[in-house]
C-alpha cells in the first residue's frame, strides 16, 4: 500500500516539479517520497521505521512540509525511549526540530515553549537554559501560554531558588504574573482548560513551599498601593490571596473591597458581608448583604443571599430582624430547610432575653418548631433531627408547667417574650 502511495504521489509532483523545487528542495522525487514514507510508518506509529525517511526530508527539504515539525518530536522521543544510550544526541536533535521549526515556518512565541518544557524535561542540568527560552516564549505568548510551557517554567523558577540563583521573592513575583495567565484560560472553559487546570494544581502543590500570608502581603502590599486602579492586578492578587486562604487579613479585606468597587457583584458582595461579620462590623455586612440581594436575579441565589444577612442580624443579637429576614429567603425557596434551622437557631439564641426560667425554656418550643419544618428537607434532615434531640431537653417539665398557668402537653399557648408565638406546650419528660 505505501509503495503504490509514493508512486502516485511522484507522479503527481513530477508534473508540477519545475513550480517547486524550492518547496521540495533538489531532489523534490526522493523528498516527497521520505516525506510519504515516513507519515505512513507515523501513522501507523512505527516510529523505528519513520525515523529515516522522516531525517531525510528533515535534513534535504526542510521546507517541504509543517509535518516534519509536528511529527518529529514524536519520533525522536520514541528513539530517547528506545535507545537511552544515546539520549543526548537525539535531545540535540530535539532541539533542532524546533529551531528549524520557527526558521521555516515561524509560531516563535509558541514553539519556544515546546523547546523549553522537552529541554527541561529531558536534561534538568539545563535548567538555566530552559528558563531563558521559556520567558521569552511566555513574554511573546502572555495570555495565549501553552499550559505546558507555564508549568515548566515555573519549575525552572523553583529550581532556580533551591540553587540560590533567584530569592523566593523573585519567585512569587514570576508566580503572580503565571497565575493570571492560568486564570484567564480557565474562564474560557474551553477544551485546553483542564489542561490549565492540572497545571494550576501542579503549582499549587510547589508553591507552598514559600509561600504564606505574610510573605504575600510583603511582597504585594506596595504593588497594590501603587496598582490598586489595574483591575488585572487586584484580582490577580485577590486568586493569589483566596487560594492560600489569606482570607483572615486586613490586606485581604482591603484588596476584596477594592475588587468590589471595580468589578461589583452579587458573590463579591457577599463576601465582603462574611467578612465583616467575621469583623463584627455588623452595620457593613448588612449593607453588603443588601447590595449583593439587590443585584441578584436568581431567587434561590436571592435567597441565599437574605440567610446570610438574617446571620448577620442574629449574630448582632437582632434577632427579630433575623426572623424576619429568614422568613423573605423562604418566600424565594420554598420549604428551605436551611432558613429553617437559621430561624430555630435565632430562637435559641435569642432565649436568653426572656425574664424568666420558664419563659427561656417555652422558646425552644418555638425552635423545635422549625426545626422539625426543616426535616423534610434532605439536605438539612439529620442536622434538624440532632437539634430536636438537643433542644427538646430544654422543654420546661410537667411541674413547671403546672405551676405556670396549669399548662399541660398538647395545649396551646403563645411564647411571649420578644417572640410572641402561637405554639404547643410539650414537657421534657
Amino acid at each position: 500500500m505505501i509503495k503504490n502511495f509514493v508512486l502516485i504521489l511522484i507522479f503527481a509532483l513530477s508534473y508540477v516539479e519545475s513550480f517547486s523545487q524550492s518547496k521540495y528542495g533538489v531532489d523534490s522525487v526522493s523528498c516527497i517520497t521520505n516525506l510519504s514514507l515516513f507519515r505512513e510508518y507515523y501513522k501507523q506509529k512505527n516510529y523505528m521505521e519513520a525515523l529515516t525517511p522522516w531525517r531525510w526530508t528533515f535534513q534535504n527539504c526542510p521546507k517541504a512540509s509543517g509535518n516534519i515539525y509536528k511529527n518529529g518530536p514524536i519520533i525522536i522521543k520514541s528513539m530517547i525511549k528506545e535507545r537511552p544510550e544515546q539520549k543526548k544526541e537525539y535531545v540535540d536533535t530535539l532541539m533542532l526540530i524546533y529551531d528549524q521549526r520557527i526558521e521555516y515556518f515561524g509560531n516563535q512565541g509558541y514553539v519556544l515553549g515546546r523547546k523549553g518544557a522537552d529541554l527541561l524535561r529531558y536534561d534538568k542540568s539545563k535548567f538555566l537554559d530552559a528558563n531563558e527560552i521559556l520567558a521569552r516564549s511566555i513574554a511573546i505568548q502572555k495570555n495565549r501560554s501553552d499550559a505546558g510551557a507555564v508549568l515548566a517554567y515555573f519549575n525552572t523558577l523553583d529550581i532556580m531558588v533551591k540553587n540560590e540563583i533567584i530569592s523566593e521573592d523573585s519567585l512569587l513575583n514570576r508566580y503572580s504574573f503565571l497565575m493570571s495567565i492560568i486564570d484567564y484560560n480557565l474562564k474560557k472553559n474551553d477544551k485546553k482548560s483542564k489542561f490549565y487546570q492540572k497545571t494550576s494544581d501542579a503549582i499549587d502543590k510547589k508553591i507552598v513551599n514559600y509561600i504564606d500570608c505574610g510573605k504575600i502581603e510583603n511582597i504585594f502590599k506596595q504593588q497594590f498601593t501603587i496598582n490598586n486602579n489595574d483591575t488585572d492586578f487586584v484580582n490577580r492578587l485577590y486568586n493569589i490571596l483566596s487560594k492560600q486562604n489569606c482570607t483572615e487579613t486586613e490586606f485581604y479585606f482591603q484588596v476584596s473591597k477594592r475588587l468590589y468597587e471595580m468589578l461589583p457583584s452579587s458573590s463579591s458582595a457577599s463576601k465582603l458581608g462574611k467578612i465583616c461579620i467575621k469583623r463584627k462590623e455588623f452595620n457593613d455586612a448588612i449593607e453588603y448583604f443588601d447590595m449583593a440581594i439587590e443585584s441578584e436575579e436568581d431567587n434561590d441565589k436571592k435567597a441565599k443571599y437574605l440567610l446570610e444577612k438574617a446571620d448577620a442580624y442574629r449574630i448582632s443579637k437582632n434577632y427579630s430582624s433575623a426572623i424576619l429576614t429568614a422568613k423573605q429567603s423562604i418566600e424565594l425557596k420554598k420549604n428551605w430547610g436551611e432558613a429553617f434551622i437559621t430561624i430555630g437557631n435565632t430562637y435559641v439564641a435569642g432565649a436568653g432575653n426572656c425574664s424568666s426560667d420558664f419563659l427561656k425554656s417555652t422558646v425552644y418550643w418555638v425552635a423545635v418548631d422549625y426545626f422539625t419544618k426543616a426535616l423534610s428537607d434532605e439536605s438539612t434532615n439529620e442536622r434538624a433531627r440532632k437539634s430536636i434531640n438537643t433542644y427538646s431537653k430544654y422543654f420546661p417539665t410537667k411541674e413547671e408547667c403546672f405551676f405556670n398557668g396549669s399548662l399541660q402537653s398538647g395545649d396551646s399557648y403563645t411564647v411571649e417574650c420578644w417572640i410572641n408565638k402561637r405554639t404547643i406546650v410539650r414537657t421534657s419528660d
